[in-house]
């Protein structure tokens, strides 16, 4: 019998890299979440990898973000997301996001994609992010 799912948005986030980036995820039937902590520490250097999938809807919760929309043969267009403030990416778009962070060192936020994204694992994986510079993510 289906359910609701709560979660706490900042409780039970799995390691990604240490002192930078915390994650969690969830699979529903035709939908993907996931919950993304990039710590200042060391979350300032990691580098983001063009990327895209389905429809997504992104939450800034903290700190902000760049979405820099990658378009073949021109600039990248610059989207900037305050906390409180939402996007919505269409699918196919590749993107990748640049980070700011508020005073206590935290930019977070909330996306969901449908179709759920293929990367993410079952919920005991360690999460999937797109970096530039990491065989396997």
């Amino acid at each position: 019998m289906p359910k609701c799912r709560i979660f706490g948005i900042d409780d039970g986030l799995k390691q990604v890299v240490a002192n930078g980036l915390y994650m969690k995820t969830y699979i529903g039937e035709t939908i993907s979440v996931a919950v993304i902590k990039f710590v200042e520490e060391a979350g300032r250097e990691l580098p983001a990898k063009a990327h895209d999938h389905g429809e997504e809807a992104s939450l800034q919760v903290s700190g902000s973000c760049s979405i820099c929309e990658v378009r073949p043969g021109e600039a990248d267009v610059e989207r900037v997301m305050n906390a409180g403030n939402a996007v919505i990416i269409p699918a196919g778009l590749s993107h990748y996001g640049v980070n700011r962070f508020e005073p206590a060192g935290i930019s977070m936020r909330l996306n969901v994609v449908t179709p759920p994204r293929a990367e993410y694992g079952s919920g005991d994986d360690t999460p999937y992010y797109p970096l530039a510079d990491r065989e396997g993510m």
